[in-house]
């Protein structure tokens, strides 16, 4: 049987250079090279055809092209990455059918192999207009952090809503809603039995039209509430595709202790 071929996909990779908590992170040395650059060497090995960094920096475009990659300088008021990737895709003039990876610029650690697994589930349901990754939570307390975004989907596998809130809600195991924080209490055997929960992951993929036509969309009140942009294209009617891994991704960087815990996991195989 033929094995099924690569999806063809570009990734964006958006790096604005002010951060609140840590200055200057895209440039941050991780092993002797820009953050940046670490994202798009993992980008690149995803088998994306052409991996671009979208920012607002000349500090980091040069830095990026010095390392043998293609920069594009986009505007600085933009509000999101996604916006400076609508703005990028308008630069590049893709096809309204190309697919787009956003990868965050402060992942150094993403899979490959879940770059192209997301841009494949694209590839893979003609009928959505985004796609994006989640992973089983099996611990209680991650299930009721507000930090931590969860997911649910249909049979199909399209996202139903994301929330902060703990969902599915359990209606008959009212002791399963509370649990210590950092406590390793597993979620309950019914959630667990289902698949369930879903932790979202912040990598999304998009067909090219609909990234540039997002920042047109009226913002919707449930992104508002729960502070999640995805929402606003469940709330217009779209449709998004989720892929599920087993493996929760090394996390990104978005403090100072998570960039030593990068620099310490990278002499490690990733």
């Amino acid at each position: 049987m033929t094995p099924p071929s690569p999806p063809d996909f570009i990734a964006l990779i958006p790096a604005r250079l002010a951060s609140t908590r840590l200055p200057d992170k895209p440039l941050a040395d991780i092993a002797g090279r820009p953050m940046v650059v670490r994202v798009a060497e993992r980008a690149a090995r995803s088998g994306a055809r052409r991996v671009v960094i979208a920012t607002d920096s000349d500090r980091i475009a040069a830095l990026v092209r010095a390392h043998g990659f293609e920069a594009l300088l986009t505007r600085g008021d933009h509000v999101s990455g996604t916006d400076r990737l609508a703005e990028a895709a308008e630069h590049l003039a893709l096809d309204d059918r190309q697919i787009v990876l956003n990868v965050q610029g402060d992942e150094p650690l993403i899979p490959p192999d879940l770059i192209q697994s997301v841009a494949a589930c694209l590839v893979a349901a003609p009928d959505c207009a985004m796609a994006t990754a989640a992973h089983p939570i099996t611990a209680q307390h991650e299930l009721l952090s507000p930090h931590i975004v969860k997911v649910i989907t249909d049979r199909r596998g399209r996202a139903l809503y994301f929330s902060r809130a703990p969902i599915p809600f359990e209606r008959d195991a009212p002791k399963a809603h509370t649990a210590p924080e950092r406590s390793e209490m597993p979620v309950s055997q019914a959630l667990a039995r289902a698949g369930l929960p879903l932790r979202h992951v912040g990598l999304y993929a998009y067909r090219a039209g609909f990234l540039r036509a997002y920042p047109k969309l009226a913002p919707a009140a449930i992104e508002t509430i729960e502070s999640l942009e995805q929402l606003r294209a469940l709330w217009h009617g779209e449709s998004i595709a989720v892929h599920i891994t087993t493996d929760a991704p090394p996390g990104g960087v978005d403090t100072p202790e998570d960039l030593e815990r990068v620099r310490r996991r990278w002499s490690e195989p990733i």
